[in-house]
Order: structure tokens, then sequence, then C-alpha cells
């Protein structure tokens, strides 16, 4: 669970790894993201030259390819959605998300949800790297523990009626199963047209078995930071808490390296079988 008052590590840690691939990875960008080296640098900055050290290692460009293939698929699906009449973009666990900042969808507006500590950082980061405020997005503060999702999102604008786009990127896994189903069942009641486009990962025992240290190792990692990883799925499983959807595409690592990381001059794939990206429509 999150420390009350304290932003999240892992926020930081995917957002650094978003900024290391503008740097250090070759060019075409699987995700081009030109703040988000401006948003860390000022503050962070120490932080990205240290990369520039292991960058090439193996764990890191895994990882790497992980987090900037998943946010690219995420706004792949928005872009879809956006064809399809959506008109309300909701990140759930923004983190450090720098999508508001280069929203290429005329109308299309973005509500930013996070812990209410990790997203005063978040605006905090903003401000002190000199980026300008964005007009059409709506920071929503919530404490799961404490306030209702629904509710808090009501309250800052988002209109139910309208078909809406939701991501929720590096989230489910450190979630409980009941505040996982009682999002998605919330978010199932948004009209035809919305979307919900997710990572999640396999359970243990789904996992080929020179995955399992690397896996043990990762969690033990996050627990000791505070932020445990709590909730798995496979493919099957996870269909079936898809059942109010009415299209569902659900990609491997296999898939993700075809669509995503083929032909590159450099090393950036993903290996192992552990993590899925999910998009499912209403």
């Amino acid at each position: 669970m999150l420390d009350a008052g304290k932003p999240s590590r892992t926020a930081l840690g995917v957002a650094i790894r978003r900024a290391t691939h503008q740097l250090y990875d070759a060019e075409p960008r699987v995700l081009d993201d030109p703040i988000a080296v401006p948003l860390l640098r000022k503050t962070y900055g120490a932080k990205l030259d240290e990369a520039a050290g292991t960058f090439n290692e193996r764990s890191s460009l895994g990882m790497r390819a992980w987090m900037v293939s998943r946010s690219r698929f995420a706004e792949d699906k928005l872009a879809e959605a956006v064809r399809r009449g959506a008109e309300q973009y909701v990140l759930l666990g923004a983190g450090l998300d720098t999508f508001a900042h280069r929203n290429p969808h005329a109308g299309v507006r973005v509500f930013e949800v996070d812990h209410p500590a990790t997203q005063a950082w978040k605006r905090w980061l903003v401000a002190e790297s000199g980026l300008p405020e964005v007009d059409d997005v709506q920071y929503v503060p919530v404490d799961f523990e404490r306030q209702s999702l629904a509710a808090e999102l009501e309250a800052g604008g988002l209109d139910g009626s309208k078909p809406t786009m939701f991501a929720w990127l590096g989230v489910v896994l450190y979630l409980t199963h009941p505040a996982f189903r009682g999002t998605l069942d919330w978010i199932s009641g948004f009209p035809e047209g919305s979307g919900v486009v997710m990572d999640y990962a396999l359970p243990r025992h789904a996992l080929p078995e020179e995955e399992l240290e690397g896996r043990d190792l990762l969690s033990a990692r996050v627990a000791s930071i505070g932020e445990p990883f709590q909730l798995f799925f496979t493919p099957e499983e996870m269909g079936a808490e898809l059942a109010a959807f009415q299209e569902i595409e659900d990609v491997d690592t296999n898939e993700i390296n075809a669509r995503y990381l083929a032909n590159r001059t450099d090393r950036l794939s993903l290996g192992g079988k552990g993590g899925r990206m999910v998009c499912a429509w209403r």
C-alpha cells in the first residue's frame, strides 16, 4: 500500500525509463515523448545521467521496452477510441505520465487520477521544470482507501454519458481483487464506444521455470518500497473478468515485440512471457 503523504517511487522509475528511451535508444522511438526529459531534468538529472551506464544491460532493456510499449499501446488505442467517438481520456494511476502535454486529439479532455501525494508531486515537477500548465486536463486526486473514484471523477467534470477511454497502466498488479472488480464494473457502465486498456501479469504458476527467479526478485524489490504486487491473471481469467465488454484484444510479449520492437537497430525488446496488455471495448 502506498504510504500516506508519500509519492509513488515506482512512478518515478517508470518516468526515468521513458526519459531514458528518449536519450539513449535508437530512432524511431517506440514512444516519441519530448516532455519526458524536461519533466525530470532539473530535479532528477543525476538519475538520468546514471542511466547512461546501465541502459544497455539486459534487465534495463527489457523493463524499458515494457514501459514504452505499454504507453504506445494505450495511446494507439486512444486514437482508435477517438475515431469511435470518444471525447474523454482518463488516466487511472497517471503517475508522471506526459500525454496531456502532447495530446494530438483536439476536443479530447484528459483526466489524470492518482493518489493526492503522487499527483501533488507531479504538478510540482511540472512547475519546477518550467513546463506550461495544460488547459484541457483535469487533475483528480483520489485516496482510494477513503474516497470513491466515480464520485471524485464526476465532481471533477467527467461526463458519464460520453464515450470515454480509460488507461490503467502499471496499476492492476498492485490492486486487491475487490478494488479491481469495482473499478471495472464502473467502467463497463460507460456508453458504446468506450474502452479500457491495461497491462497485467501472469501468476507465478503460469510462468516458465526460467522466469521464476526474475519475478521473485522484482516482487521482493517492489515490496521493499511498500508497493507490493497483489493481483495476477491468466488470459482465461482476464477474459472472464471482461465479460461485460464486447471486443477484447489481449496481446502477449511476442505480439508486442512484433508490433513495436521489430527491426530495431538497438537491442530494445521484450523477453519472457510474464506481462500482457489488453484492450476491451463497450
